[in-house]
């Protein structure tokens, strides 16, 4: 048994698992955001809730970068745990093995296991949430860039400015990152709203965008084009590069299931290999990937 946890900038949720695909829910708490004590006796605390054999396996998926060669996590949210050896300090602390992975790499992990992926060889998670990310598996193994990052397709200049769309020219967007023409600047729930008020000088929240598009208006219409074109180019380099046999979607976006189609259609038409069947598809763990990805990563890497 292991306890897998889920950390995010507002909440600790925590489970026991017994096999990759097999959790079972103990509890959450506050995530202690400004303090180590507090963050590691809230671990320990929920622990011993779950029952897990003392010296046990934890494994935590968390809201950031994990560099894989010096285990310091960058996590911007959470300051008492930004810069700091996780793994090794709170397994100093709790006396046992502790893994950590970002929640892309964990949501992929999930899919892998226990979602659209299960079955698959290659996995590439695509994450269309507020921003865009992602995580690889291949043959049931976390692949860690270097620096611990991989399957970012969301970041490096990649979104076109000619289109087959109206306007036919797109202006490369600022991004997050420091750099200008991120598919993140265009391709998350943020990134469609600053297309449709591009467009129509309109600010709707992408739920409302995607809703009307589903209705067939015309404005929400021109919207989608302009997003699946945007989006479905760099997502179609990446699977040339990647080779995967399924991209599970996740994030908000995720959830919309025509705008997901309409995105595996196109991918497919740009991409080299001849696929028939559906390529880029809806994630089937909107609950709880998190823990399920965490359970993922310590029994395929042999800790459980």
């Amino acid at each position: 048994m292991i306890t897998c946890f889920d950390i995010g900038g507002t909440t600790i949720k925590a489970a026991t698992a017994t096999g990759p695909d097999t959790v079972a829910p103990v509890g959450r708490v506050p995530t202690p955001r400004d303090d180590f004590d507090a963050f590691a006796a809230a671990i320990e605390d929920l622990i011993a809730e779950g029952g897990a054999p003392s010296g046990s396996p934890v494994s935590i998926s968390v809201t950031g970068v994990v560099d894989p060669e010096t285990g310091i996590t960058t996590v911007a949210n959470i300051p008492c745990i930004d810069g700091r050896d996780l793994a090794g300090d709170l397994g100093t602390r709790l006396g046992c093995q502790v893994l950590v992975a970002n929640d892309a790499d964990c949501f992929a992990l999930a899919e892998a296991f226990a979602g659209a992926g299960r079955g698959h060889r290659v996995v590439f998670g695509a994450i269309l949430g507020t921003g865009v990310g992602g995580g690889i598996v291949a043959d049931g193994k976390l692949f860690r860039g270097g620096g611990g990052l991989s399957g970012e397709w969301g970041h490096g200049t990649a979104v076109a400015t000619t289109v087959s769309v109206p306007p036919f020219e797109m202006p490369h967007l600022p991004c997050g990152c420091g750099l200008e023409g991120c598919v993140d600047t265009v391709g998350g729930a943020r990134g469609i709203e600053k297309l449709h008020r591009h467009l129509h000088g309109i600010d709707l929240p992408s739920t409302a965008i995607i809703a009307a598009w589903e209705n067939d208006e015309a404005t929400a219409a021109q919207t989608v084009d302009l997003y699946v074109e945007l989006v479905s180019r760099p997502l179609a380099l990446a699977v040339n590069i990647i080779g995967p046999d399924i991209i599970p979607v996740g994030g908000g976006l995720g959830n919309a299931h025509a705008l997901v189609a309409r995105l595996d259609e196109a991918v497919r038409e740009r991409i080299l290999r001849n696929i028939s069947r559906p390529l880029v598809v809806p994630a089937q763990l909107t609950v709880d990937a998190g823990l399920i990805g965490a359970a993922g990563l310590a029994f395929s890497e042999g800790f459980a």
